[in-house]
């Protein structure tokens, strides 16, 4: 990852000093690193004795974050036009307010800085940002943040940061060659006593007994396209209903296809509303999966993006296996 300079901590820093309120707000349907991210800009205010509210959209559906829904709420506080000119927005792990999703208030306007890692990132005009889409992880981004602008990070918070790069990094395993000080800064944490191992058994255990059965119908589901190196699966409104209400295991689903021999991307998609769908794209070193959530109004990382849009799995399908086959 790139280092971050003083300049922009010193930014940081005025931004903070600048402001008499905040609004830390990280994109819907969040992960765990946007979740720790978030948390730990607002330790970062806190030490500044600045008053902040934490916002997020929700749902939280990952098992591993429920925990902290309480953290954030969906509504913003009344303000007059004065009291907002005086208010921080930071964004944290995304970069445009369209993808912080159904806010009660409005976001637009506000001076903001983004904490951001995707490389899709688009700045909104007029903000001040911290980018680095060589970083695995929002969280270490705010790490570093921490220790430059505070000190030592106490457990509590260290637990949270290592947990957020821990869910952001699949364990580890998407580190390349070049992460060594990604691994050094993650190892401070471990310093401060965090638990590697019980971070990782509490991320994945739990798991709902429907989620299982999804899984099943998810692996039924799939077929492999552009000569075998494609893997797509889809999850109708149905089987949401029948076995998606208490989340799914999706990280277990790129795994296993990943694991495929000759497979190098995977496509999960699902019919959110009649007219609506999402998707999680994945995919091993080559493939940047980023290029075709961009198509669809998405983004992200080469080997792990996203996107929203409008549609239905029967068309959405084919016009996804089209924009693999542009890159495969």
């Amino acid at each position: 990852m790139k280092t971050i300079t003083q300049e922009k901590f010193d930014a940081f820093k005025s931004f903070v000093e600048n402001h008499d309120y905040f609004y830390i707000a990280g994109h819907k349907e969040p992960d765990g690193d946007c979740v720790a991210s978030s948390i730990g800009i607002s330790k970062i205010i806190e030490h500044f004795k600045k008053p902040y509210v934490l916002l997020n959209a929700g749902p939280f559906k990952r098992i591993e974050i429920r925990k902290y829904a309480d953290f954030f709420t969906d509504k913003m506080d009344f303000q007059t036009n004065e009291e907002r000119k005086k208010t921080g927005l930071i964004i944290c792990d995304c970069s445009e307010i369209s993808r912080i999703g159904d806010i009660e208030g409005d976001l637009n306007g506000f001076d903001t800085f983004i904490i951001d890692h995707h490389k899709t990132a688009e700045i909104p005009e007029g903000a001040e940002a911290i980018i680095d889409s060589t970083c695995p992880a929002a969280s270490i981004l705010v790490q570093f943040l921490y220790e430059n602008l505070v000190g030592e990070i106490p457990l509590e918070l260290a637990e949270i940061i290592f947990f957020g790069a821990m869910t952001d990094t699949g364990f580890f395993k998407f580190l390349s060659p070049n992460d060594a000080d990604v691994l050094v800064a993650l190892s401070r944490l471990v310093k401060a006593g965090v638990d590697p191992r019980k971070t990782y058994d509490y991320i994945t255990s739990g798991k709902a007994y429907s989620t299982r059965k999804l899984l099943g119908i998810l692996f039924d589901h799939a077929e492999r396209y552009v000569d075998g190196k494609l893997v797509l699966t889809y999850e109708t409104m149905d089987d949401t209903k029948k076995w998606g209400q208490e989340g799914r295991d999706s990280d277990a689903l790129y795994s296993a296809f990943l694991a495929v021999n000759g497979v190098e991307a995977v496509v999960f998609l699902r019919q959110d509303t009649d007219s609506t769908c999402t998707a999680g794209l994945r995919s091993r070193d080559k493939i940047d999966v980023s290029v075709v959530a961009s198509k669809f109004g998405g983004g992200g990382h080469k080997n792990a993006s996203g996107f929203s849009c409008n549609g239905k799995l029967e068309t959405l399908i084919p016009s996804v296996v089209k924009e693999f086959s542009r890159i495969m």
